[in-house]
This record gives C-alpha cells, sequence and structure tokens, in this order.
C-alpha cells in the first residue's frame, strides 16, 4: 500500500516493516500481541551461557523483582548496563532480551543486567518505574558481591525502556540516591501527549511504520491508569514534562527521522542541554521506529556504532570506529 511519505523510507526497509506492521493495540488484542513478541524474540538463539536470575525485595512485603545477569565473553571493563526493555510500557519482558543483552555485553564488555518491571495496564504508573528504582539501587548496593564498580553504571533503555530510563534517572537525582555514569536512551519514549490533541508539535512525516499514533496513545494510557497529572511525580511519569533536567547524568539520545519519537525525543536533548547536562543526540535518515533492529542499512550501522560508543566513552573504553 502507497503511503505519502514512502519516498522517504528507504525500499527495502519499508518491504520489511510492511510485511510486519500488525493491528493497533488494544485491550483486546494485547494478549495476542504479547505472545506474538515473545515468539518473536523466542525464534533468537539463546545466549551461550544462559542468564543468571537475581530476585530482588521491594517494599512491598511478598514481592521481588527479577533482575537477569548477562556476562560478556571476555571482560574490557568493571563497569555495568542496567538494561530497561521496551514495548510501549504494555509487552515485553527481560527474558525476551537474553541475546541481544548478551550481543551488547560481548560488544561493549562488561556485565549487562535486564530488570523485569510489571507491565501496564495491569500495574501502571509508578508501578513499572519502582520496580526499575528498586533493581538498580540494589545493583548499586551490591555491585562488590556481582563484581561490578558502583561508580561506573550506565541505564539504558529502547522505546517505553528509553522512557523509564529516563524517568529512572530523573527519580534517583530527585530521591538522592544512587546514580548512574550515564543514560543512553534509544528512541526513548517520553512525552505522553504526542500523538494525542495536546501534542506540543505534531508531525506528520512520522509513525507510518512500526510504532502508530494509535498504540501510542493506548500505550500511554495503560501506563497513566488513574495517575492525575497533578503533583511533582508527573516528570517522572512522562520525562518530557519534567520541570528540571538540571544535575542528571550524561545522556545519549539516538532516533530514526521517521520515529513517532522524533520530536519529543529531540526536544528533549535540547532542554537537557539547556541545563547544562552532556548531551550526545543522533537522527538517523530513513529510520522507523525499531529500524536499527532489523536493518543493515549504514544508517542503521551509524545507529549501533554510535550508541556502543556513547557508552563505551562513559566507562573509559576505547570507541570503535
Amino acid at each position: 500500500m502507497s503511503r505519502k511519505y514512502d519516498y522517504l523510507v528507504p525500499d527495502s526497509l519499508r518491504e520489511i516493516f510492511e510485511a510486519t506492521d500488525g493491528p493497533p493495540i488494544t485491550v483486546e488484542t494485547l494478549p495476542k500481541r504479547r505472545t506474538a513478541m515473545a515468539e518473536l524474540f523466542a525464534s533468537l538463539a539463546p545466549p551461550a551461557k544462559p542468564a543468571r536470575t537475581i530476585q530482588v525485595p521491594t517494599g512491598d512485603e511478598g514481592r521481588t523483582v527479577e533482575l537477569r545477569v548477562l556476562e560478556p565473553e571476555s571482560r574490557k571493563t568493571d563497569g555495568a548496563i542496567y538494561a530497561i526493555h521496551g514495548g510501549g510500557y504494555v509487552v515485553g519482558t527481560a527474558e525476551m532480551m537474553d541475546n541481544l543483552n548478551q550481543q551488547l555485553a560481548n560488544n561493549i564488555g562488561c556485565v549487562v543486567i535486564a530488570v523485569d518491571y510489571r507491565l501496564a495496564p495491569e500495574t501502571p504508573f509508578p508501578g513499572p518505574l519502582q520496580d526499575c528504582f528498586d533493581g538498580f539501587q540494589y545493583v548499586a548496593e551490591n555491585a562488590d558481591a556481582l563484581g561490578i564498580n558502583a561508580a561506573k553504571l550506565i541505564i539504558e533503555g529502547e522505546s517505553a525502556g528509553g522512557g523509564l530510563a529516563a524517568a529512572l534517572c530523573l527519580m534517583c537525582r530527585d530521591r538522592k540516591a544512587h546514580e548512574a555514569v550515564g543514560q543512553a536512551l534509544v528512541y526513548p519514549m517520553l512525552d505522553h501527549r504526542t500523538a494525542t490533541p495536546d501534542d506540543p508539535d505534531p508531525n506528520p512525516t512520522v509513525a507510518h511504520y512500526s510504532w502508530s499514533r494509535e498504540n501510542n496513545v493506548f500505550g500511554w494510557s495503560a501506563m497513566r491508569g488513574g495517575y492525575q497529572l497533578d503533583d511533582a511525580r508527573i516528570g517522572h511519569f512522562s520525562p518530557a514534562r519534567a520541570a528540571d533536567l538540571s544535575g542528571l547524568p550524561p545522556a545519549f539520545i539516538g532516533t530514526g527521522a521517521l520515529d513517532l519519537f522524533l520530536n519529543e525525543d529531540i526536544d528533549y536533548a535540547r532542554r537537557l542541554s539547556i541545563a547544562g547536562v552532556p548531551v550526545e543526540l543522533h537522527v538517523y535518515p530513513g529510520g522507523p521506529h525499531g529500524f536499527q533492529r532489523i536493518s543493515d542499512l549504514p544508517a542503521a550501522r551509524g545507529f549501533r556504532r554510535d550508541h556502543l560508543n556513547a557508552m563505551r566513552s562513559w566507562l573509559g573504553i576505547e570507541p570503535d570506529i
């Protein structure tokens, strides 16, 4: 099917997205979407060495948060990456990312620790973010036992995981808790207003493939639950709404030029810079949401290189050029 802005998408990438586009996520289709995503990632080869799991106690009696620990083939640093998976706040698991997180561990040469946060709508805000916070503070407080350096922890996330990563950095700052040495935000989902009548900067060229406007509205509505947007936590819910971005860790933000999150990601980078936070922003041409995962086009290779090199720089590792 021809779409108005097809000329912006490389032909090979457009064919892939047309073959994989699914129906909008709704309450009725959500179970099927979760199953389909699990099956897709299950088709990837498992890591050579299975992830080690840790059950982290929380403030809720009897409830734990699972962390999945993946060791690199060869360590280059005692730092670690705390990884938060994507899925629009409503789908996905930490386990489904084992293969990709193992690749990340091997590419950087450090431990990767993934958090399995609860999903909306069953657990709306602040539950998923609190899970991420509890897991991250556990990692920092138990760094010696984990064989890592608490002063070299990176928070990394993709899509909704990028939104949670940004929110986690804000929460750590606001609670005066342990903070990361850097935040790697891969096309982060930051602004609950995007694709709604309150969208501060609508862009007609984005969201024609992969993550749609309809899915975005559903994901944010599920995450919001009964939250009224009327207190100081609004930046923890939707980082784009945070009044103060000062004092945050250095940030990498990478997004595709055709990603629904393009405008909010650029604006967040702009505001980080104004607040005095070191920021590295990349926009990759011809890239819909998630393009670097399914494409070997030059822009996708550039995305992966820049993402890895930003984290290497925070850990004192020479970049791969």
